[in-house]
């Protein structure tokens, strides 16, 4: 049996109409739903393929752009490192002007010592300046390059310097001063006979080389009196050791008929007579602020390591100037392609709901126009 259905010339024709309208209208409602008029390469290739190829390049410079953000972040917490060190050097200065100002080896060896403290905390500063793994500060390995296109052929690298040991050559150049060793003097304490020792209890004027009235005292290498002791006629030897004990970063004591001074920094024992003849001690190292020229030399590497930071801040802000520029641009540039991706593919949502109403209204008519027709096929059923 056929399953053939005959239509009549206008049934056919309006019904051809009507699939014709509701095949625009699913059109038009899909444009609706998606916001787009392009939502495949059937609907247009050559506005398709271009605005996927536009897509695809926004995509990639979206990645790019993650991570200049992150080198911005890197650049700024080496800035902010440089900073620090920078204010720690001037902390550095100003010890060594204290330094400069006091006449007291005691306080210039203390000073010494600050002075060393600081240095390591620039090179702690130096190492905690990392970002995720990247160092500025660091030095070899953590030069930073920042990618600016989708091709590769645009790109920025920054050079690390390295501050996390300020001895280097090629950093601060800021070497730790020596704190300076103990060094020793000795004099002849004795009898009538130079092999005559005497105790403690004697009376120190047992010796010829003192007098009642004589002052002996403890000078520093800056002149600076540490202490003093008037001989009188019931000082004894005893009285001596003790004034050499209590002067401050000195020691002695009598062996046979030598006393040995011992001292942290460089003393000298004179006397207010000719005798005995003036001892200074003697040291195989004394610390970095012990003489005037040492403190201004290093004050001179300190102003040149002031120098070295705020050129290297300098760089560092012009590279960050570029990245952000970069950044910047490459925002800009991801909305235009997303912009010209969208005029190939957006829908005009005005223009197709107004489709669509002149859809719906064709689509009633159409079904009208079918049923008149089929009205029409009708009317030879009043023939029987």
């Amino acid at each position: 049996m056929s399953s053939n259905v005959t239509l009549s010339a206008a049934v056919r024709s309006n019904l051809s109409a009507l699939q014709a309208t509701s095949n625009l209208l699913s059109s038009v409602q899909e444009k609706l739903s998606t916001g787009k008029k392009v939502n495949s390469a059937l609907d247009n290739p050559n506005s398709f393929f271009t605005a996927k190829g536009l897509e695809n390049r926004a995509s990639d410079l979206s990645a790019l752009l993650d991570d200049q953000g992150q080198a911005v972040q890197t650049l700024k917490a080496a800035d902010k490192g440089i900073t620090s060190i920078s204010d720690l050097v001037d902390s550095a200065k100003a010890k060594a002007n204290q330094a400069l100002q006091s006449s007291s080896q005691k306080e210039r060896k203390q000073f010494a010592t600050e002075y060393n403290q600081l240095l390591t905390q620039i090179q702690d500063i130096a190492k905690d300046s990392s970002y995720k793994g990247k160092n500025l500060l660091g030095g070899t390995g953590n030069d930073l390059k920042v990618t600016f296109n989708e091709k590769n052929t645009s790109s920025l690298t920054i050079s690390a310097v390295d501050y996390t040991n300020t001895s280097s050559s090629v950093g601060l150049n800021l070497s730790s001063l020596a704190s300076g060793t103990t060094g020793t003097a000795t004099l002849q304490i004795h009898g009538a006979s130079t092999t005559t020792a005497l105790s403690s209890t004697n009376a120190l004027t047992t010796d010829s080389q003192f007098a009642v009235g004589d002052v002996l005292k403890l000078t520093d290498s800056t002149g600076t009196e540490l202490g003093s002791l008037t001989v009188s006629a019931t000082t004894k030897v005893s009285d001596f050791t003790n004034f050499v004990n209590s002067t401050s970063g000195t020691s002695g004591s009598l062996s046979g008929t030598t006393f040995t001074l011992h001292s942290d920094y460089e003393v000298t024992l004179s006397s207010s007579s000719t005798t005995p003849a003036d001892v200074s001690t003697t040291h195989s190292s004394t610390n970095g602020f012990s003489t005037d020229a040492k403190i201004e030399a290093q004050l001179t590497k300190l102003q040149t390591a002031q120098n070295t930071l705020r050129a290297q801040a300098s760089s560092f802000g012009t590279n960050l100037s570029i990245v952000q520029n970069r950044q910047d641009f490459t925002k800009n540039l991801i909305n235009t392609l997303q912009e010209g991706a969208g005029k190939l593919t957006l829908a005009d949502t005005n223009e197709e709901g107004a489709n669509v109403l002149a859809l719906q209204t064709q689509q009633s008519l159409a079904s009208t126009s079918l049923s008149l027709a089929a009205q029409a096929d009708k009317n030879v059923l009043r023939l029987f």
